[in-house]
């Protein structure tokens, strides 16, 4: 019995630790919606069933992810109709990428640009567990003020912690970015391809570990997880990529697999 209890207590550390080297960030502050109620999110998988990534499925064929999610074509599986990690619930469906499309303009310097469209090799089957989410369109504004959600899979602390197996969201203020961009905060370094979002006393937020995921305001998918300084820290917010300033980069690339754009 002890052996047991000592393996799993290595086990458990091992995967804290694997967990913190490819995620880095986590949901903090928030909670666990009710199963399946967000049903458009998508886990980015490696080929050992590793979360490390947030997505959202916007065509039965395509995923809205972070382009510094791009970890390889031939190392990613991607799941939808996923809550819990831990265990298999039956309502999941993986799938294999077909194609990784960062945008040409990404710069994983600067951050700026930080956004990719996966193709899947199959469509996905839209289900009561499944569901394609809404974008906004070309150049939408979301006003300073307005309260978002933004979900993913993580740890639930900015020390780390527990790792949570379920889904775990919680709701933000966007922050202007005359204030996100002030010498006591990002000074400077949020350009106009990017969204800001969190309280002034901090203590909530999304970091990397939950990259790629959604940031969803009025019903669409306003941001896509990015970056940040350290993790609900009052001075710095979460930095979200304005996916209304490349909505017209994703409509063009889907088109030209389809023909058309797809209905929104």
């Amino acid at each position: 019995m002890h052996i047991l209890v000592l393996l799993k207590c290595v086990l458990l550390e091992l995967l804290v630790v694997n967990c913190e080297s490819s995620i880095q960030g986590r949901i903090v502050g928030g909670y666990a919606p009710a199963p399946h109620s967000i049903k458009y999110i998508v886990s980015i998988q490696t080929t050992k069933s590793q979360h490390f990534c947030g997505g959202s499925l916007i065509n039965k064929y395509w995923v809205l992810t972070a382009a510094h999610c791009n970890i390889g074509l031939d190392q990613m599986i991607i799941v939808v109709g996923d809550y819990s990690l831990s265990m298999y619930e039956g309502t999941e469906q993986f799938f294999i990428p077909h194609l990784l499309i960062p945008h040409p303009k990404y710069n994983k310097t600067t951050n700026n640009a930080d956004i990719m469209l996966i193709k899947l090799k199959a469509p996905v089957y839209l289900n009561r567990f499944v569901t394609i989410s809404l974008l906004p369109r070309q150049d939408a504004l979301i006003s300073e003020g307005k309260v978002c959600q933004v979900s993913g899979w993580g740890f639930t602390s900015a020390s780390g912690g527990q790792i949570p197996s379920t889904l775990r969201t919680v709701k933000l203020p966007i922050i202007s970015t005359a204030r996100c961009n002030g010498s006591d905060s990002f000074n400077g370094n949020i350009t106009s391809n990017m969204i800001c979002a969190g309280y002034s006393a901090g203590g909530k937020d999304a970091c990397e570990g939950d990259s790629g995921g959604p940031l969803v305001c009025e019903g669409r998918v306003y941001g896509v997880v990015s970056w940040g300084n350290g993790c609900a820290d009052a001075r710095y917010p979460g930095v979200y990529t304005a996916v209304s300033k490349f909505r017209r980069w994703i409509d063009r690339t889907i088109f030209g697999f389809y023909g058309r754009c797809y209905k929104y």
